[in-house]
């Protein structure tokens, strides 16, 4: 499949804080139409902001993304108002597990948000682009997707759900001329790892992971996984046994959770 044109409409989910405001930031210039969502109504205001300042023309919506028809909507009038090449389905949550594990409603939680906010942001933006035979879809997975990690269950499975699907997905709709990317970054500043009292191997800038990302979808990559020795550390993980590794991971320190 051909590289990508170069995006000049492009619809971030989870842009207020984090990647998907490095992102944004990172594409802003003049004659680039953003489309930005978040939920914290002024942090999403701030970054349109400094987006408008570069030049871009922004137009937000603080929605929620396992909202599944309000979130279409807001697609779909989008993509009617700016055909959109690039759709970056980015909007994620994480949590720790705490000394008594993960509760129920936090594993639900996180599969809403981070399986079920991807799905709704994907499927509208596949439905927008296949007419015209063209655009790009992003998904964010995470190098956490590759192996269980006791101390994430369900962060971890459901990056991995969405890594597959999107790998999966991938090969379905590039006969319609979409292309869909997999992100999937190891430590990155932002709000979700802040909280992290453990060491954050190779922790990276938001802005520099967001050129990487950047410059690695307009090639058309199908996975994009930084940096690449964590990349290949779980990735060997995955192939051992789990004999031989269950108890090292066992080890690892944990993200802070609600006792």
């Amino acid at each position: 499949m051909p590289r990508p044109a170069p995006p000049r409409s492009i619809l971030i989910t989870g842009a207020s804080s984090g990647l998907g405001e490095a992102l944004a930031r990172h594409y802003a210039g003049p004659g680039i139409a953003l489309h930005l969502n978040g939920r914290d109504a002024t942090r999403l205001e701030e970054v349109a902001a400094l987006c408008r300042a570069a030049g871009a023309t922004v137009a937000t919506r603080v929605l929620d993304v396992t909202e599944r028809e309000s979130l279409a909507a807001w697609i779909d009038a989008r993509d009617r108002e700016t055909p959109l090449d690039l759709v970056i389905a980015n909007a994620g949550v994480s949590a720790g597990t705490g000394r008594f594990g993960e509760s129920e409603a936090q594993a639900r939680h996180i599969f809403a948000v981070n399986v079920d906010g991807v799905v709704n942001t994907v499927l509208p933006a596949i439905a927008a682009m296949r007419p015209r035979g063209r655009g790009q879809i992003a998904i964010m997975a995470s190098l956490a997707a590759f192996r269980g990690f006791p101390g994430a269950p369900a962060y971890c499975g459901s990056k991995a759900a969405v890594r597959v699907w999107g790998e999966s997905l991938r090969g379905e709709v590039e006969r319609h001329g979409i292309s869909v990317s997999v992100i999937c970054p190891g430590y990155v500043r932002s709000r979700m790892t802040a909280v992290n009292t453990f060491p954050m191997p190779l922790l990276m800038d938001a802005e520099r992971a967001a050129t990487i990302i950047a410059r690695r979808l307009a090639r058309g990559r199908g996975r994009i996984a930084f940096p690449w020795p964590i990349y290949f550390a779980v990735w060997l993980i995955a192939l051992l046994p789990t004999s031989w590794t269950d108890n090292l991971l066992a080890k690892l320190p944990k993200k802070a959770g609600a006792e």
